[in-house]
């Protein structure tokens, strides 16, 4: 009746009852003796372990996963109904497809979880609901196949590794996508991984860790209708193309100060020894910092012991630099200064002709209001003379038959 499994991070025994069958993940300290010597990752291991740089890892990196409008849509429909105003998560199915290059998630569905708030690794999830409701998606549309899990997070928790270890009976490398459905900054609200080996530089037992790989929103024609009637009420028709642009270009720079600040709090970690040192991300950061000018000063270059002409030569590389930069910046400011002033002169040519047209009106109502007076007047002189000659002709009649 009870069957147990032993996984990487934790025992679980699987209850079958009346076709309900549910996963129950019990904490480190309630294994058995053949398990004890494993440990239950953390929550920091989890999100901030990286693996070292293998064509496995590069290959699940340079992944496009694209995530429909209606996936987000059903999420927070999700969440609004099972655990809104509390701090619990839930956890659904993806549907779409994988060809090893491109992930489309365009379809998902919402499945019964629970678990322990004090204590993550206990929880439990319903494998026949799965099953029957991945059946019967399969009936609706066969090229819709599961490829994968995704939960509201907001963050990667310790138990996620046990849960993906879960949906490797239905898809050999599930990919997991944390859906923020209260987000507080502007952006996408999704963040893709996938589980990879860790390999470690002091040569000790490989680990799985999550591996992020960018994702996006895209969303076909019918739901690129279905978006904009929803967008139609909120947007703001007023706001102009030049606020929009500048709106964005805002939000990009204050993503790309909150990436850079994570950069720092990562390599403090590093310099403090709360994190090993992983020679991929330091690759990766090396890189960045290449493509960067290097504008050494003289006082810098003094300082490392440099000569006096290198010392001169980075100070007019410097003032090269900025001589450059301060005359592309002039130019943009120019250009947006004449848009500005050309955009005004059209604003007031605008109000000019719109002024003209509207006395033009006033002046064409009232030139045909008295043409309709002056003829009104005619009909009415006309009409009065008529009835004149009629009432004369008629008293000329009766004197005549008096006589």
């Amino acid at each position: 009746m009870f069957e147990q499994q032993r996984r990487p991070a934790s025992s679980s025994i699987r209850h079958r009852h009346h076709n309900c069958t549910v996963t129950f993940a019990f904490p480190s300290h309630l294994r058995s003796t053949s398990d004890s010597s494993r440990t239950t990752p953390t929550t920091s291991h989890i999100q901030t372990a990286m693996p070292s740089t293998t064509a496995e890892t590069l290959s699940l990196v340079n992944r496009n996963v694209s995530v429909a409008p209606l996936v987000l849509l059903s999420a927070t429909d999700h969440y609004a109904r099972s655990a809104k105003g509390t701090r619990k998560r839930v956890v659904g199915v993806l549907l779409g497809q994988n060809d090893g290059k491109n992930v489309r998630v365009s379809n998902s569905f919402a499945v019964p979880f629970e678990e322990d708030e004090k204590d993550p690794s206990v929880w439990f999830l319903d494998h026949n609901y799965i099953e029957s409701m991945n059946d019967m998606f399969k009936k609706v549309n066969a090229r819709e196949k599961l490829i994968g899990w995704y939960h509201t997070g907001p963050k990667l928790r310790a138990s996620d590794l046990e849960i993906n270890e879960l949906f490797k009976r239905y898809t050999p490398n599930p990919l997991l996508v944390i859906i923020d459905v209260q987000p507080k900054d502007v952006g996408v609200p999704t963040d893709a991984y996938f589980a990879v080996d860790e390999i470690k530089d002091d040569g000790t037992t490989t680990a799985k860790t999550f591996v992020h790989t960018p994702s996006t929103i895209e969303a076909e024609e019918a739901e690129e209708i279905g978006v904009e009637h929803l967008l139609r009420d909120i947007r703001d028709v007023a706001v102009g193309t030049l606020s929009t642009r500048v709106t964005s270009q805002l939000q990009s720079l204050q993503g790309l100060h909150h990436r850079l600040q994570d950069i720092g709090r990562y390599l403090d970690k590093v310099v403090d020894e709360e994190l090993p040192v992983n020679h991929a991300i330091l690759g990766n950061l090396q890189d960045v910092f290449n493509l960067l000018p290097n504008l050494s000063t003289p006082k810098t270059a003094g300082a490392i012991g440099l000569a006096g002409p290198q010392a001169a030569g980075d100070s007019e590389l410097a003032r090269a630099m900025s001589i450059k930069t301060n005359d592309q910046l002039m130019s943009i400011y120019l250009g947006s200064l004449i848009r500005a002033i050309t955009a005004f002169h059209d604003l007031i040519e605008n109000k000019v002709q719109n002024k003209q047209q509207a006395d033009d009106k006033e002046l064409k109502k009232e030139e045909d209001k008295t043409k309709e007076t002056i003829k009104k007047t005619e009909n009415l002189m006309l009409n009065g003379d008529a009835p004149a000659e009629q009432q004369g002709k008629d008293d000329k009649s009766k004197d005549e038959k008096k006589g």
